[in-house]
């Protein structure tokens, strides 16, 4: 583990690796807020952000049945999170830092 880890106040594992980003909550000085929300990463195609995706159930009363429904986020992903396609992720919503980004990853599962 590393010596320079903030505690952000939920109960989750550190990420092993160091980074210099001030956007991370373990490493620079961005605090985390609100929402606890757990997906898996759709796309890592922009520069620091990935698109997070979470699958849910929505009732409809109607019908008295469930349907599938999906909502994608985008995230801040600091370096010291070495993250591909597919990983699970716990991201933690926070200060807007784009007109987008408002989350940032917390945790990557395993």
């Amino acid at each position: 583990m590393t010596t320079n880890v903030r505690d952000i106040g939920i109960g989750v594992n550190p990420p092993k690796a160091e980074c210099k980003d001030p956007n991370c909550p373990f490493h620079g000085s961005l605090s985390v807020r609100g929402q606890v929300i757990e997906g898996t990463v759709a796309s890592i195609k922009m520069d620091n952000t990935i698109v997070v995706e979470r699958n849910y159930l929505k009732y409809q009363e109607k019908y008295e049945r469930y349907e599938k429904r999906s909502s994608r986020y985008s995230v801040h992903a600091p370096a010291c999170f070495d993250l591909k396609v597919g990983d699970s992720v716990k991201i933690m919503e926070c200060r807007p830092l784009s007109k987008t980004v408002s989350f940032v990853v917390v945790e990557k599962r395993e």
